[in-house]
């Protein structure tokens, strides 16, 4: 007679639901440190590491540690070697950011800080702005903001001063050409700061000043080209001497506008396909010439390479600064930003400008006192004549 076998089944135990949620989230802090110690390598978890003793294991117990961390993270940009990368705390950042948008708050005046040892020389007043409105003109010098002079020295203090929330007024001392004083007082505003201006010179030439390549931009040089050809233009001079840069996307509408069909940008990022952008058949029929100096940068260096490579433009001043990396600006936890560059630049042809820059085909220093763009410039005279040849 066969033995019936008894199989005995153990009931397993069931864990309890917090117990479960307590392992998963032990896991996955795990899994997400293990993942972060690789990101971050030995030198990461080094720096996390000081910040985190600073913390908690320094005497000092009231340092300022966001003042450290800011410059801790500007030296950590610059021993990356690159030039064009940079950190802006947040104040900076906020500055910057304002900037792009070509948009400030202010008063809505332009100003020369060495022309006048008095103070600051009015360049230009945006029409209908606070400072319009209060009767300030150009060639007034502002000598003094709410009582602080402006002299000698003061007049690198001069934006601080004049500048200020939205909304609130400062009291401007002026001194008239005539040498006559008057005291103003102008509310500050959010002013919208257009990117170009323009003027017919002699022999119906245009004259185009490009300050930035900001949010705009393209739009801003369209209007002043567009009303200089109504004109009557039959040239044009493109200007962008002292010209920083700005965005990619404001450089190629700008070159499409103005060139006709073909390869007009490329751009090669680290991660990612090379790209070349392309104009259409569409472009301003006039001869140009392009003016630049060594604080061209970025997108007006490459605009004045691009065209002299498709149009045939050629170019006065001095030469330029070799840039050819763009960049992008990632904002941070603590409300700044770093900028990093992240893709290298050329010309549609495949020309880099990087250390080397744009050589001119005239050659010229602007003289000393000379105003840019004004009846003393002897690089817009040199510009002028090439029309005639």
């Amino acid at each position: 007679m066969e033995e019936q076998a008894v199989q005995t089944v153990k009931k397993r135990r069931k864990l309890p639901g917090w117990v479960k949620i307590v392992l998963t989230v032990i896991l996955t802090l795990a899994v997400v440190l293990a993942g972060a110690c690789l990101a971050l390598g030995r030198s990461g978890l080094a720096m996390v590491e000081t910040f985190l003793l600073a913390r908690f294991a320094f005497v000092e117990t009231d340092a300022d540690l966001d003042t450290a961390v800011d410059q801790g993270l500007d030296a950590f940009v610059k021993g990356l070697g690159d030039r064009w990368s940079y950190y802006l705390d947040a104040e900076w950042y906020e500055q910057v950011m304002a900037d792009r948008a070509n948009s400030y708050v202010g008063v809505g005046v332009t100003v020369l800080t060495n022309e006048r040892e008095e103070g600051l020389l009015v360049q230009s007043v945006i029409a209908d702005g606070p400072a319009a409105r209060a009767g300030i003109a150009v060639g007034d010098v502002i000598i003094a903001a709410d009582g602080v002079s402006l002299a000698g020295e003061n007049r690198e203090k001069g934006a601080e001063l004049i500048t200020g929330p939205e909304g609130t007024q400062v009291t401007l001392t002026l001194l008239r050409p005539d040498g006559s004083t008057a005291e103003v007082i102008c509310t500050r505003a959010t002013l919208h700061n257009p990117a170009a201006s323009g003027k017919m010179l002699e022999g119906d030439i245009g004259y185009v000043y490009l300050a930035n390549f900001n949010y705009g931009a393209s739009d801003s040089l369209r209007q002043e080209v567009d009303a200089l050809a109504a004109q009557g233009a039959r040239g044009l001079i493109i200007d962008v001497r002292d010209d920083g840069g700005g965005f990619v996307s404001e450089l190629t509408k700008t070159l499409d506008y103005l060139l006709p069909e073909g390869p007009i940008f490329t751009m090669r990022p680290r991660w990612g396909f090379e790209t070349i952008s392309q104009s259409d058949e569409e472009c301003i029929d006039l001869p140009m010439v392009v003016m630049v100096n060594g604080s061209t940068y970025s997108a007006a260096e490459l605009l004045a390479a691009q065209l002299r490579e498709s149009a045939g433009a050629p170019i006065v001043g001095t030469l330029t600064s070799g840039k050819g990396y763009a960049q992008v600006t990632f904002p941070l936890p603590n409300g700044g930003g770093v900028g990093l560059s992240t893709s290298a630049y050329c010309t549609g042809g495949g020309h880099s400008l990087i250390g080397e820059g744009l050589t001119p085909d005239v050659e010229l220093e602007l003289d000393e006192g000379a105003v840019r763009g004004g009846e003393n410039d002897n690089q817009l005279a040199a510009a002028l004549a090439l029309f005639d040849q």
